[in-house]
């Protein structure tokens, strides 16, 4: 029986056809092989080897939504290029460094190769692949126009993954900043502040308010410490399971978050932009406007605007404009409806809604970077606040003892 034939990611630099310094990777079966690809790309190589391999074998990572993107990004670069549907998704996975991922690839492939489709495939793991994603690659398959579809998928998975990663860094922020103040009052109050009551036991002296009140702390946070971190932690997994279970809860937590200060305005930006780079994917892909519409109402992340979608949608169904259902509910802003009408008006719908999720996507940027830059210096007045509060409050007996001498 024949030896199967593997295949290797070689990495290695080289110059272009126009004599620029150039660097990547290659998968190939062996280094002449992959020298030769590169040749025929127009690539001269002047040094190639093999990948190393992770060292402790860190290959068993979950498999996260950014994966997903480039496993996307990867087959509908392979398409395009020319290779066969199954030999991309071998290329792919023996590519791949993560080892979940590349099992969930051969499992793909498998699938594929024994008669099953593309779409169908991927509908037998539905925790990395949605609806949505299961949708638009079956239109791509069905309208022959696969590695098209795979790109515009690409390219979705890729925005929304970024616009994710903002709206996390801007309300991870925050509640970092309440861990650490927290942390740095609970180290003050059962460290520092005891040394000080020590001192204090020998003045025979009354104790202002404001340092009574401190030492009063510092004896409640000794005694219930722990207490204090089970509460927390129970209450933060308590919120999360609430969310999880309750619709209600959820709901109401969506909607206080639309209002919240500085936070709520990057949230509501990022609907939009979901909303706009979602409808624009899977309307360009051929999806009839309320399927299309439907998938929105999913993908908004926001239940105040999934019910908003879903009223459009009904709307637009009995043969309502688009840019009217969406003026209708008081929900969207005068920017996004207009660019919607003039969209309808000339027949390009998806490229107008392409580039609202473009403008709203930078707008949720540049308000990260302009609430980073808020909460640093206030990060330094609330920690000065905690840790000169306290100190003032220990030092001011002493003070009031030097003014009576």
């Amino acid at each position: 029986m024949a030896k199967a034939t593997t295949t290797e990611v070689f990495v290695y630099k080289g110059v272009d056809k126009k004599g620029q310094k150039v660097e990547g990777s290659v998968t190939s079966i062996s280094s002449a092989m992959a020298k030769a690809q590169l040749i025929k790309q127009g690539v001269r190589a002047k040094s190639i080897r093999k990948k190393p391999k992770p060292m402790f074998g860190g290959g068993n990572k979950p498999i996260k939504p950014m994966d997903i993107a480039l496993f996307t990004r990867q087959m509908a670069t392979m398409m395009k290029a020319g290779v066969p549907l199954v030999q991309s998704f071998e290329i792919v996975s023996n590519g791949s460094e993560n080892k979940s991922l590349a099992e969930l690839i051969r499992q793909i492939k498998d699938d594929v190769a024994s008669g099953s489709g593309f779409a169908p495939s991927l509908r037998k793991h539905p925790k990395y692949f949605d609806e949505l994603f299961c949708n638009l690659v079956e239109s791509g398959e069905q309208s022959g126009a696969l590695e098209t579809m795979l790109d515009r998928i690409a390219t979705y998975k890729e925005k929304t993954e970024q616009l994710k990663a903002k709206i996390k860094k801007a309300l991870t922020y925050p509640i970092a900043v309440l861990v650490v103040a927290g942390i740095v009052s609970m180290i003050l109050l059962i460290k520092v502040v005891p040394q000080f009551a020590a001192s204090f036991s020998s003045f025979g002296a009354e104790l202002p308010a404001f340092t009574m009140m401190v030492l009063g702390m510092s004896d409640a946070a000794q005694e219930y410490w722990l207490q204090i971190i089970v509460i927390v932690v129970a209450a933060v997994v308590c919120f999360k399971k609430a969310r999880e279970k309750s619709k209600a809860f959820s709901d109401g937590v969506d909607r206080v978050m639309l209002k919240a200060p500085i936070v709520g305005i990057i949230i509501n930006q990022s609907v939009m932009a979901r909303f706009g780079r979602t409808l624009s994917t899977t309307f360009a892909a051929g999806v009839p406007l309320i399927d299309a519409l439907q998938s929105v109402a999913g993908a908004t992340g926001n239940s105040v605007y999934t019910v908003a979608v879903e009223k459009v949608r009904d709307e637009v169904s009995t043969g309502t404009p688009l840019n009217v259902a969406l003026t209708n509910t008081g929900k969207f802003p005068a920017l996004l409806i207009q660019m919607t009408a003039i969209g309808e008006e000339s027949g390009a719908l998806d490229t107008m809604l392409d580039k609202v999720a473009s403008y709203y996507e930078e707008a949720v940027d540049n308000s990260v970077d302009n609430l980073t830059a808020l909460l640093e210096p206030l990060i330094m007045s609330v920690l000065g606040i905690l840790v000169g509060g306290m100190m003032i409050a220990m030092y001011l007996p002493i003070f009031m003892m030097g003014q009576a001498i």
